[in-house]
């Protein structure tokens, strides 16, 4: 059976994942790598806890959001196993380019004074039901103010853009039509860094796995199965 290793947003603990993994094939085995809730650890830290989570068998790497640097710069190492690379509604360079004064300021912002149903709109636009906003801020509930402020100066910093031209495998890019968050931008610099790097662009806001799920996972399925794998 093959694995898909699964990377969560901003929020770390995973659990948003559910729907996306019902809807998976039979013949792939996910693997969520959730995040110390509260520890401050950035992109080269969490990097490194995920290369100590990869399976032994044959893999394909998914990266949400801001796991998208963390999967690229997994990836450019070559583990062994690795047979293609997912980056859903994601980014190799900051997608805020603000001043480095701004961006600091910014990543004082508590994350508790955004209002779940503002987060929830944005997040999730049309699709914001009672549930997933009940599952959002439970997620997000958990996670202490100090990873919360580690995670966002990780992603106000990032560029990973030279490691991804390091990446030999497959790679594929899920676009959410109505992303309100992730500028379209993000997209063609993965493009330009890897020529050979295909979008997939669905009808969905920035969460897509969870506002799209059984679509998501079609079009990884599919990918599954270019890369090799007997589903």
């Amino acid at each position: 059976m093959a694995t898909i290793v699964l990377l969560p947003g901003m929020d770390g603990s995973g659990t948003l994942f559910s729907e996306f993994i019902a809807s998976l094939p039979a013949g792939l085995k996910p693997l969520v790598v959730p995040y110390p809730p509260d520890e401050a650890m950035g992109y080269r830290e969490l990097e490194a806890l995920v290369l100590e989570k990869l399976p032994s068998r044959p893999f394909i790497l998914v990266g949400e959001s801001f796991s998208g640097p963390i999967a690229v710069a997994v990836a450019a190492r070559a583990p062994a196993g690795l047979r293609g690379l997912v980056l859903v509604c994601s980014f190799v360079r900051r997608p805020i380019p603000a001043p480095s004064v701004l961006r600091w300021l910014l990543a004082l912002l508590p994350v508790r004074w955004i209002p779940m149903r503002l987060a929830a709109a944005v997040l999730l636009g049309q699709h914001a039901s009672p549930a997933h906003r009940m599952r959002l801020s439970a997620a997000m509930a958990g996670v202490a103010p100090a990873a919360w402020r580690a995670r966002l100066r990780a992603v106000l910093s990032v560029d990973m853009s030279e490691r991804l031209r390091s990446v030999r495998v497959p790679v594929l890019y899920l676009q959410g039509k109505h992303d309100r968050l992730i500028p379209s931008s993000a997209w063609e610099l993965i493009k330009k860094s890897v020529s050979s790097a295909r979008c997939v662009e669905l009808e969905g806001p920035h969460f897509l796995l969870q506002a799209k799920p059984v679509e998501s996972a079609t079009h990884v399925g599919a990918f599954a199965k270019e890369v090799g794998f007997a589903l």
